[in-house]
């Protein structure tokens, strides 16, 4: 059994995958409308946290989301 992750990992994993749709103006893609609901349920958190989040950390989520190191 892998590592339970926090809940700040989870938001993260959504933040940045969300981050990286909104960066190419894919939010209304069918790619992203089928993969975030499921990556939520997945990792059990809503979507107004991982919005919160990305408010938060936005710096840092879209330099994760472009692959920067």
């Amino acid at each position: 059994m892998g590592k339970v992750k926090t809940l700040e990992e989870r938001l993260w994993g959504a933040a940045v995958l969300k981050m990286s749709f909104r960066l190419r103006g894919a939010e209304d893609s069918p790619a992203f409308r089928g993969i975030y609901p499921g990556v939520l349920r997945d990792l059990e958190v809503e979507d107004e946290a991982v919005e919160a989040f990305i408010t938060a950390n936005k710096e840092r989520v879209e330099k994760a989301a472009r692959g920067a190191p």
